[in-house]
């Protein structure tokens, strides 16, 4: 006898269960983009994955990767996208720029501003838009303008009189060129790279400055071009290990790959996390906390798990120094009431991996006794050359283009201003 095995699902039943899931989590909150992502092929833009990949709600199909094989073009994970959708609040005959183009997100772009809409993607790489602009034909949406170029600039030349209703960012940046070119009352959404955290903010017009209505936990690809920026990186045993941090000295790898292999300190805080839990808050806190805040990366598939055991799977925050650093972890913890709960740690590396471990660890006390229970911070956008007051808890990032504000003060919108 021969096991039962069940019927391969067609594209079609997998977009209606995808659609179900997003529903069912609170991604898609409105009938537009319900019908954007019903109609929409997935599987049609994302021809090198099986259509069940292309439809899990909440994974991404890369699309391209360079030569040290990180992914340089991908389609986002339906649950961001619509969760970015809905933050533009699309209407019909809505003008629209997508920065960074791949077809699908620009096709669902299309289905919600309608026919009396406008959808203008631009993208620098040409494997990228011929394979949007065929795709974007082959599924009925031709009348998405594709465009070929440096969005830094490019984009400029395609803004409507009056400015696009919405601007749409799906690739990761380090600054925002493009607030010139935004309508009052428009809408930008951008996943918005500072101290190597990225928040994709949902910023909106408010006199001379954006601010952020919106911001959600995200990572792309970064873009390329003019507007791409160089964290400073460590690639420790052959790529399995990463370390990245926006500033300071520079990194002396071949230190920082000894600390890697040699001996470990161990710290635990007794802060206690729930499985699933989110603590990303502790991210910002620390970034507007300790200079030499950081991100670590461990790839999977070159055995980064055997060398680090981070708090969350791909990536987490860590401090670094020229040749040390620590980072979060975590354990199981008891918590008497038979709910999962995990204990956050630190690991350090290196020289100073010990003093790291432990500064490191008073910053998660810090954050649990005094910021745990807040509110996520604000956050403001304004042109680089403007006069502005740091906030008294947050910091300013300063960029090409503008500066970035990130504050916790109850009243930093007013005395920014």
């Amino acid at each position: 006898m021969t096991a039962d095995v069940a019927p391969a699902q067609t594209p079609e039943q997998l977009r209606t269960a995808m659609v179900s899931t997003l529903l069912e989590q609170g991604w898609i909150t409105s009938d537009a983009v319900r019908a954007a992502f019903a109609a929409v092929p997935r599987e049609r833009f994302a021809p090198e994955a099986s259509a069940q990949a292309a439809y899990a709600a909440d994974d991404v199909v890369i699309t391209k990767r360079n030569a040290a094989g990180r992914a340089t073009s991908s389609i986002s994970a339906p649950w961001l996208q619509a969760a970015m959708l809905e933050s533009a609040a699309l209407r019909p005959g809505a003008q629209v720029l997508e920065v960074g183009s791949g077809g699908y997100n620009a096709a669902l772009l299309a289905e919600i501003v309608g026919p009396s809409g406008r959808v203008v993607t631009v993208d620098i790489d040409p494997f990228v838009t011929e394979r949007a602009a065929r795709f974007l034909a082959e599924t009925g949406y031709g009348h998405v303008q594709v465009v070929l170029g440096d969005a830094e600039h490019a984009a400029h030349a395609h803004a409507p009189e009056g400015g696009f209703d919405a601007i749409v960012v799906t690739v990761g940046v380090w600054d925002v060129p493009w607030g010139d070119l935004l309508a009052p009352g428009g809408r930008m959404i951008v996943p918005l790279r500072f101290a190597t955290v990225t928040r994709a903010l949902t910023l909106v017009p408010e006199g001379d400055h954006f601010a952020a209505v919106e911001a959600t936990v995200c990572g792309f690809v970064p873009v390329q071009g003019a507007g791409s920026f160089q964290d400073q990186e460590a690639e420790l045993a052959k790529g399995a290990v990463r370390l990245t941090r926006e500033t300071g000295p520079s990194l002396d790898v071949d230190a920082l790959e000894r600390a890697l292999t040699g001996e470990r300190t161990e710290l635990w805080t007794g802060v206690t996390v729930g499985r699933g839990e989110p603590f990303d808050s502790m991210h910002l806190f620390l970034a507007s906390t300790d200079d030499r805040f950081g991100m670590i990366w461990a790839d999977h598939e070159r055995g980064g798990a055997d060398l680090v055991d981070l708090a969350l799977r791909w990536s987490c925050p860590v401090l670094i120094t020229p040749d040390s650093f620590a980072y979060l972890t975590l354990r199981d913890a008891d918590s008497g009431s038979g709910e999962r709960r995990l204990e956050l740690g630190t690991h350090g590396h290196g020289p100073a991996g010990p003093a790291l471990a432990e500064d490191l660890r008073q910053h998660v006390l810090g954050w649990d006794a005094g910021w745990r229970a807040r509110t996520d911070p604000h956050f403001l956008l304004y042109p680089a050359d403007a006069a502005v007051s740091p906030p008294r808890q947050g910091k300013i990032y300063v960029k090409r283009h503008t500066q970035l504000i990130m504050s916790w003060d109850e009243d930093q919108r007013k005395s920014t201003r």
